[in-house]
Formats: C-alpha cells, structure tokens, sequence
C-alpha cells in the first residue's frame, strides 16, 4: 500500500470503488432472488394465486431470507475476500453478524412495507413492491454496506512492522499473547 499522500488516498478511493461495485453486483442478484420470491409468494404463477397472498410480511421474511443466503456466499467470496481471515473457526461467528445485520436491514423493509400496507392503507402488489423493495431495501442496502465492512467482513488490524520483522496482530499485542517469531529476511 502507498505510504502517504495523494497517491494513498488514490487507492483507498479506487479499492473502495471496486469493492462498491462488487457489493452492488451481488446486491442487484439478492435483490433479484429477494423480489421474485417475494412476487412469487404473494401473487403466484400461471393464474394460481401465492401461498402468502394476504401474508406479506411474511413473504418478505421468507423472501429476504432466501436472498440473504446468496449475499451471503456472494460478498463473503467475493466482495470481501481481501478482508477475510484464514481462521476457519471465525466462518460461524461471521455468518450469525452477517444474518443479525441482515435482520436489521430486514426490519427496516419491513417497517417500510407494514407502514405503507397496515397504517397507509395502500394494499395494492405496487404499492407492497415500492415499499418493501425500493424505500425499504434502498435503506437497508446503505446500512448493510457499512455494517458488513465495519463489523462483518472488517480487515484484521496488525500493527506495522519493524524494519526486518514481521506485522504482530494488535489483538497479540493487546493481551501480551506470545507471537512466534520469525527470522528477518536478508535483502
């Protein structure tokens, strides 16, 4: 990584840009899964009406549901594989923050959709859809991009190594856990 000045800031601006992009080409195929299943539930196929027709709080749970599993594998091996961690024992934890975050960007859909559908009065499948799939998940996708770097998928912090020896995790450094050492590279 640059050391300082313009040409970091470059950087940082264009690893941004590209991890931006990843998450809005994984975000556009959740949505895709989350909005069909959604339509699917609620309004069927070929003139059978859905199974969750009068439940749609319930379809968009099972729908987002559904949806958060692919974004899941998608940021996870994806967007975010720079940020992951080689402890394959941190996979479990990650997943439940990535749900419980995914919860949170539900219930606000969701308080989208109940408003418009229970407290508007507005029941029509367009009113439902620019609810829970436009206000409600434009909102949710702001705070899911910055949950999953913050919390989720955050980096690991090191701190910086000496001249001649290796980065020492700051958690190593924090509780005075022994770090093996390795020899200094001749160069």
């Amino acid at each position: 990584m640059p050391a300082a000045g313009p040409s970091r800031l470059r950087h940082l601006r264009t690893a941004l840009a590209r991890e931006l992009g990843k998450f809005g080409v994984i975000g556009a195929v959740a949505f895709v899964v989350d909005v069909g299943l959604f339509n699917l539930l609620r309004a069927g196929t070929a003139g059978v009406g859905g199974w969750l027709d009068d439940k749609p709080l319930t379809a968009k749970v099972l729908s987002m549901g559904t949806a958060t599993a692919v974004a899941w594998a998608g940021n996870r091996w994806w967007t975010f594989r720079a940020h992951q961690r080689t402890d394959r024992r941190r996979l479990v934890p990650e997943l439940v923050l990535f749900f419980a975050m995914n919860g949170v960007a539900l219930l606000i859909a969701l308080v989208c959709l109940g408003v418009s559908h229970y407290v508007l009065d507005l029941r029509s499948a367009l009113a439902d859809n620019v609810a829970a799939n436009v206000v409600g998940v434009g909102l949710g996708t702001v705070f899911r991009f910055y949950a999953y770097r913050t919390w989720v998928f955050r980096r690991s912090r090191q701190r910086p190594a000496a001249a001649g020896r290796p980065a020492v995790p700051v958690v190593a450094v924090a509780t005075g856990a022994a770090v093996p050492r390795a020899e200094p590279v001749e160069g």
